[in-house]
């Protein structure tokens, strides 16, 4: 039997998921990793932590399917956009940054101040920010002159991983465009971009640019030991893990719109032309005729992941499914705190800081998590308001990542955006994104279209907006605005 496997790296997480060719889920491994924090603001992952957690989660799930290595008949990889891994002129491991790293601000300030961050905003359609790998190419050139003439190889997160399987140096248009290193007059690189950012040297850097389904190598001899998969299984360029957890979800053309409510509060449209009205934070190109206009922070459901780990003895895992059944019976009243969820970041990179408002002694842990789930989806709407603010239409979205887990999340997401919800079937949808790239690069289906309609499943249930619901949130919207106004101040006092 043909299966796929789809491998998603996050920051915390690598997972190997390997799916059949209706998109059923055979198995699923993970491995997590550890961020090394050596300074105040660093994040950092060590390239050999990747290769090692890839090796770990396919050979565990291989080993879970029970299936014959042979029957795998391609892998595709996505990884987390920005941050930057970088290889010596051997190809050896050099440096792995995440792109919760957040070192070179001052970069970005230097930028502001020197209005390049004006120019380069026109040539990428992307605004300079702390990780953005760009950024922190800028960063090592002018900190650490002596690493920055030892790199021979620079790459995104999941094309650290198909240059482990394969040998390969490559990477793909929605990753190199998410991270700000491809100009959109030329569709590739170019130094004039490069420079302003002072890293024109960079050029002879960057990896060979692929479409996210093309055949990027093959799987090696020596992987093939270490991971259990036979060799000379074709591996894919792959993609940007939001792009592919929108196409895991069934997101691919224009005028779709794909939510993923995980460490990240990702809010993305498909367009035909990136022509805006005003800036959007981030755009990434899908295909040769589609672009993906994002707007994006650290706002989403990890702020229910920190409230359970410091409140519930530490059990985090399943959160929003398990919390479901508290807020379901929260009656909604003008008495309920308000939940500002920036806990790691404000949504333009502002010093904002999570925060409960109104508490009283009257309420309960319920009360609380209600207010949690939903400034978690005002945050959600805030983005999407700056997308409509744009120009960008749509009329209803699918919901992917941890809230989707939830039985009342949906729902809320449907009343307090006001459109209809739906709801991918399967949760892996960034592995599933990622395996459907590999089947259309080996021939199984023609293009990424025909590969939703076969193996991509929405819950048959659409939640759609109530009315009064509507109207009681959107009331408390204007109330979790208002109050982001008044502690602005004190925010940016506290640093």
């Amino acid at each position: 039997m043909s299966q796929i496997l789809g491998i998603d790296a996050g920051n915390t997480m690598i997972k190997a998921v390997l799916f059949d060719l209706s998109g059923r889920v055979l198995s699923v491994a993970e491995c997590a990793g550890e961020t090394h924090q050596p300074q105040e603001g660093y994040a950092e992952r060590p390239i050999e932590d990747i290769w090692h957690g890839v090796s770990q989660a396919i050979r565990c799930c291989l080993q879970q399917a029970g299936t014959d290595a042979h029957d795998v008949i391609a892998v595709g990889a996505a990884g987390h956009g920005n941050g930057l891994y970088a290889l010596d002129k051997q190809q050896r491991p050099l440096a792995g940054i995440q792109s919760i790293d957040h070192r070179a601000t001052d970069i970005v300030g230097a930028l502001k101040r020197s209005g390049a961050d004006r120019r380069i905003y026109p040539l990428s359609l992307q605004s300079p920010w702390p990780a953005a790998t760009p950024v922190l190419m800028s960063w090592i050139k002018q900190h650490q002159p002596k690493r920055w003439a030892q790199i021979g190889h620079l790459l995104c997160a999941k094309d650290v991983i198909v240059h482990f399987l394969s040998g390969a140096l490559s990477s793909d248009y929605s990753d190199a465009s998410g991270a700000g290193l491809i100009d959109y007059r030329h569709r590739g690189y170019s130094r004039e971009l490069l420079a302003l950012y002072g890293i024109e040297d960079a050029l002879a850097l960057l990896p060979a640019l692929h479409e996210s389904c093309a055949v990027a190598g093959h799987v090696t001899p020596h992987a093939a030991q270490l991971t259990g998969l036979a060799a000379g299984i074709p591996v894919v360029a792959g993609l940007f893990d939001v792009v592919a957890s929108a196409v895991g979800a069934g997101v691919v053309n224009c005028g779709d719109a794909s939510i993923v409510a995980g460490t990240w509060s990702i809010n993305q449209v498909i367009v035909d032309k990136p022509d805006y009205l005003r800036p959007v934070a981030m755009n990434a190109i899908i295909g040769k005729d589609r672009y993906m206009a994002i707007e994006a922070s650290a706002t989403s459901a990890a702020n229910l992941d920190w409230f359970l780990r410091e409140f519930d003895d530490g059990r985090s895992g399943q959160g929003a499914a398990r919390s479901s059944e508290s807020v379901a019976h929260v009656q909604p009243n003008d008495r309920l705190p308000l939940y500002h969820p920036y806990l790691y970041s404000g949504r333009k990179s502002e010093p904002a800081k999570a925060g409960f408002y109104g508490l009283g002694g009257w309420h309960t842990r319920a009360d609380m998590l209600f207010a949690l789930f939903e400034g978690v989806t005002f945050a959600h709407r805030a983005h999407i308001d700056r997308l409509r603010a744009a120009g960008i239409t749509f009329d209803r979205a699918t919901l992917s990542g941890g809230a989707a887990r939830s039985s009342v999340w949906p729902q809320m997401f449907a009343d307090v955006l006001g459109i209809p919800i739906r709801v991918a079937q399967c949760k892996e949808t960034g592995a599933l994104g990622a395996a459907l790239c590999a089947g259309v690069g080996v021939g199984v289906w023609s293009n990424l279209d025909a590969a939703v309609r076969q193996a991509v499943q929405l819950e048959p249930c659409e939640r759609l907006p109530r009315p009064e619901r509507m109207t009681f949130h959107e009331a408390r919207y204007r109330l979790f605005k208002k109050l982001e106004l008044l502690m602005r101040e004190m925010w940016h006092a506290a640093g």
